[in-house]
């Protein structure tokens, strides 16, 4: 487990902790079937990655692959979000975490 988050896992801590997101609870750096998550729902078996630049090659790629096999395999979703989407565009990035939670009334 990191203590010390990166810029966009903060910003993003900062709206789901605040319960901006419709009252979901999430927790952060969740140990889940053996895997360390960036944050996690657990009432709504929903986890939300924020991935940097190092995920971008295959190694990381095929890890990553296996890790969210493993996790929807235990029923949960796993959202992905670059560090440049939610540092950028953290409204979208909320959007979409309410909209696959069902918690968007849009």
């Amino acid at each position: 487990m990191r203590k010390v988050m990166t810029d966009a896992e903060l910003r993003l801590w900062n709206e789901l902790r605040a319960h901006r997101l419709m009252g979901l609870g999430f927790r952060r750096q969740l140990p889940i079937a053996g895997y360390i998550v960036d944050f996690a729902c657990p009432a709504e078996r929903l986890i939300v990655d924020v991935d940097g630049s190092q995920h971008g090659n295959d190694r990381d790629q095929t890890y990553d692959q296996i890790r969210t096999r493993r996790l929807e395999a235990d029923g949960w979703t796993i959202l992905r979000f670059w560090n440049d989407d939610v540092l950028k565009d953290i409204d979208n990035v909320c959007m979409h975490i309410l909209i696959v939670s069902g918690k968007d009334k849009s």
